[in-house]
């Protein structure tokens, strides 16, 4: 993506960014390389206080090195980002007292139980002792754990272990909370679960949510979401903005022979299709209008179809020209592909 002008709006700027308060988070050209890999490329955009804010894409699309640049975890190659009005490169130590931050990856001590892990993090975040224990019981109680305050955490499901994670992250009263993958690996139904516990905090707590994901249905919880492929971020707008921007509906077939298809589709009806998850893929408007002609006219038999109204999926392959867990299948996270930051992080 090349870069905006000095005097160009911010790419993915809120539309609450106009008020008076000072963006929760500000980036102005923020890239990453590792060697001769550019991992994130010229990404700007605001993020205004109180906002739940998405980075949606596949593995590899650059969003854990962005989070962890704004964590200050990482350190930028170029550009600036502000975050709770600090620079992260002049003053990490700053950025860090003033954000939580829930890994992709379990880091809590399983052989420590809930209230251990809390009171350590609150020691090192220097939480004063009159103040812990009954912010401690407070969290606790946010995500429905203080019953298990007592347990050891090996004891606790995949679910209960990210609620703790949220309730450290939100211990020290965060003004951002950054949410990287926060419900990877864990079943829809607990999943569901965990976002009820999101939205009730971040009102409750006054705070501003950043999130990545690669779950759809996941980034609809978003105030906005910003599309992000090979380290750019692609379109920026709220869930319903977004999927106005396709304006056509998807439909997918199966004949006996995709390459045939796509090319008949393309010769006498004019539609620019392509094979995504087994299925030959187009997006006409009013699909259900069109099936009666497409049955009619299309040499090939078919054996299946579908219709269905748009979805962020389809306004990632309408931008980048692939579904998201096709891109999925050869993406790989550049967080994860770099041991310093494994290190950084505690990986095991």
């Amino acid at each position: 993506m090349p870069s905006p002008a000095d005097d160009a709006p911010v790419v993915g700027e809120s539309p609450l960014s106009s008020e008076r308060a000072e963006p929760a988070i500000a980036v102005d050209r923020l890239s990453k390389s590792f060697g001769q890999l550019e991992a994130v490329r010229q990404v700007s955009f605001t993020v205004a206080p109180g906002e739940t804010f998405g980075f949606l894409g596949p593995n590899g699309a650059g969003k854990s090195t962005t989070i962890s640049m704004l964590c200050t975890l990482l350190r930028p190659t170029a550009g600036r980002a502000r975050v709770a009005g600090i620079d992260v490169a002049a003053e990490p130590g700053k950025v860090r007292s003033r954000i939580g931050l829930v890994f992709q990856d379990p880091t809590v001590d399983d052989y420590l139980t809930a209230a251990e892990n809390l009171r350590f993090h609150g020691q090192l975040y220097g939480v004063p002792h009159a103040v812990l224990e009954p912010r401690m019981r407070e969290v606790l109680e946010m995500v429905e754990l203080v019953d298990r305050r007592n347990d050891l955490v090996r004891t606790f499901s995949g679910g209960m272990r990210r609620r703790l994670e949220i309730a450290r992250g939100l211990l020290h009263s965060p003004r951002v909370l950054f949410l990287d993958e926060p419900t990877v690996g864990l079943d829809p139904q607990t999943r569901s679960h965990i976002w009820r516990y999101i939205n009730s905090l971040r009102k409750i707590e006054h705070i501003t949510i950043f999130l990545t994901t690669h779950y759809m249905d996941e980034a609809e919880y978003c105030d906005r979401i910003a599309i992000m492929d090979n380290g750019q971020i692609v379109v920026c707008d709220t869930p319903e903005a977004l999927k106005q921007l396709v304006g056509r509906d998807r439909v997918e077939i199966s004949t006996d022979d995709s390459d045939a298809t796509i090319s008949e589709l393309a010769a006498r009806f004019g539609l620019d299709a392509s094979i995504s998850e087994g299925a030959v893929t187009f997006f006409v408007a009013n699909g259900e209008e069109f099936l009666p002609r497409l049955f009619a006219e299309l040499s090939l038999p078919i054996r299946s179809v579908r219709v269905a109204r748009p979805t962020l999926d389809d306004v990632f392959m309408t931008y980048t020209g692939r579904t998201i867990r096709d891109a999925e299948a050869s993406g790989t996270d550049h967080l994860r592909s770099n041991p310093w930051v494994r290190a950084r992080v505690g990986r095991r």
